[in-house]
């Protein structure tokens, strides 16, 4: 039993076979996928995903990436979509100082306004952090009291999922965990508390070992999960339990 916590199957890639991927899914043992939104036409998508499948939940939001792009009325069709039962989260929101493709700035104001929506609705967040580990944290500790969610695609320190714990958040772990040459990733799903940690494919990227250098797909996360599991010296059946109760109580799912 293993729950995809975070994909992206609105993606183009996708586009010639996504049933049969869905259908891989529930035949690999997934009983749900949490669809992420990266713009609002990806949210959209993505909402619209989770209508038409049983095993998929929608989240919504505003990548990093399209900060720039973002509008006033935007917030307001973010909040509107969590009318909807089966749209269970903000994201993906939050800062990418690698490739920065909207200024630094607009990045922080657009994920403060996000975050600003999940509290309103009392809903949680699902992070996106790459290369901006301090600006996160600190705005995460001044803007998002009283918030939960997921670090997803967990790339920092022990130390700093450490303090991410204690903020209220939990940590996924994706494909990367895998790589051999990961050694400080699998340190950190060694030793954060199990019922902090999720898994996810992230797909259609990060694809773990040994589909490496292919498309992801849900049906791959087995492969995060069996990784994880072995680092922390449990059997695969009792990490993916635990996982995949965890995203249920995160993001308030009853199956």
């Amino acid at each position: 039993m293993l729950f995809d916590s975070h994909a992206h199957l609105d993606d183009k890639r996708f586009d010639d076979d996504r049933h049969e991927v869905i259908v891989r899914a529930a035949g690999a043992g997934l009983v749900g996928i949490i669809n992420a939104g990266a713009c609002m036409e990806s949210s959209a998508r993505s909402v619209a995903l989770a209508d038409e499948h049983d095993m998929i939940y929608a989240a919504v939001g505003i990548h990093p990436h399209d900060a720039k792009d973002a509008k006033a009325e935007d917030y307001e069709q973010l909040a509107a979509w969590h009318s909807l039962p089966k749209v269970v989260a903000i994201g993906e929101i939050g800062l990418d100082y690698y490739y920065d493709l909207s200024p630094r700035e607009v990045q922080q104001q657009v994920f403060i306004r996000q975050i600003d929506v999940a509290r309103q609705l009392k809903k949680p967040i699902i992070i996106h952090d790459r290369d901006a580990h301090g600006d996160i944290l600190a705005i995460v500790k001044k803007e998002a009291k009283g918030l939960t969610g997921v670090f997803h695609c967990f790339s920092g320190s022990l130390e700093m999922a450490r303090e991410v714990i204690k903020l209220g958040f939990y940590v996924s772990f994706a494909g990367p965990v895998t790589f051999a040459k990961d050694g400080k990733l699998k340190e950190v799903a060694a030793n954060i508390p199990l019922e902090r940690l999720l898994v996810e494919t992230d797909c259609p990227y990060l694809t773990p070992q040994p589909f490496r250098g292919r498309r992801n797909e849900p049906a791959y996360v087995k492969f995060t999960a069996e990784e994880v599991a072995r680092v922390r010296g449990i059997e695969v059946a009792a990490l993916a339990e635990a996982a995949t109760a965890n995203t249920k109580q995160l993001f308030n799912i009853v199956l």
